[in-house]
């Protein structure tokens, strides 16, 4: 049997890169996953790569900062699967800017997206994990759940012209450890991922700074310049940045059966970078 065999998960913006991967992967071990992108295409290109390799996946399509999104999550996975078992928060982007020249629309767009949204789908989540707990509770069974809150070496260290940024990730830590407490008694076991650099559209490198993503009408610049990027690198101590493949994979160490004993962690995927 696979590891995952008989779950449910939903990753938040799992369409492309990291988030891709981590569904995939997911899935491939015998999970069943609800995909979520800002745009429908993306998330349905990934549900469908899950069902071409023999796997089981819904679409949720959406922004999650949106006003009823969570809800609108949760109960795509409970009445499309009958049921939840691993949460991923990973939807985010960046917006940098020096302190000073940082917008306010910029400092709640990063806030809402990496912390505010996190926080909506995990209060969407807790009655249903509240009341499933005590049912297996009273049937003498005792059922882990996983919640794996994504952030960033940003978070852990700080990182110049992402203010924003660092503070969301930052706060999803504390997010992190506050609920391992308050969800031990339920058996869910709340950990979080930090990236340290890996290799996305996000970060492509981009000689010129052209490059650019739209998100909800915004226009952001994404990459990193070529020169950077190798400084970057060389300071790894694996020599590289890391692969959304290797990145879902520390993810998914942590949504295992020999993580049940693991809670309020902070797991750095850095290639030797420990921040």
């Amino acid at each position: 049997m696979k590891k995952l065999e008989g779950k449910v998960a939903i990753v938040s913006g799992s369409g492309r890169g990291i988030g891709r991967a981590i569904a995939t992967k997911l899935a491939g071990e015998g999970a069943r996953v609800v995909v979520n992108d800002l745009d429908a295409a993306p998330a349905e290109e990934t549900v469908a790569a899950i069902k071409a390799a023999g796997g089981q996946a819904l679409a949720c399509a959406g922004s999650v900062t949106a006003d009823g999104f969570a809800d609108k999550f949760v109960k795509t996975a409970i009445d499309g699967f009958g049921g939840l078992d691993i949460i991923v928060n990973n939807a985010g982007y960046t917006w940098d800017n020096v302190v000073q020249k940082m917008t306010d629309e910029q400092w709640h767009a990063i806030l809402d997206v990496h912390l505010t949204a996190p926080f909506k789908i995990l209060r969407a989540a807790a009655d249903f994990i509240r009341h499933q707990a005590k049912v297996e509770a009273d049937a003498g069974q005792e059922v882990f759940r996983k919640v794996v809150n994504i952030s960033s070496i940003a978070g852990t260290g700080g990182n110049a012209g992402q203010a924003n940024y660092s503070a969301g990730k930052a706060g999803i830590i504390g997010l992190t450890k506050a609920l391992s407490k308050e969800w031990g008694r339920y058996k869910v076991n709340v950990n979080a991922v930090a990236f340290g650099f890996i290799k996305t559209r996000l970060t492509e490198a981009t000689a010129d700074g052209s490059a650019s993503i739209d998100v909800e009408g915004r226009k952001i610049k994404v990459g990193v310049n070529p020169d950077l990027m190798a400084m970057m690198e060389r300071s790894i101590p694996l020599g590289r940045g890391g692969t959304p493949e290797e990145a879902a994979g520390s993810v998914y160490l942590l949504c295992t059966p020999e993580s049940n004993y693991v809670s309020g962690q902070v797991l750095i995927c850095g290639g030797g970078v420990s921040i």
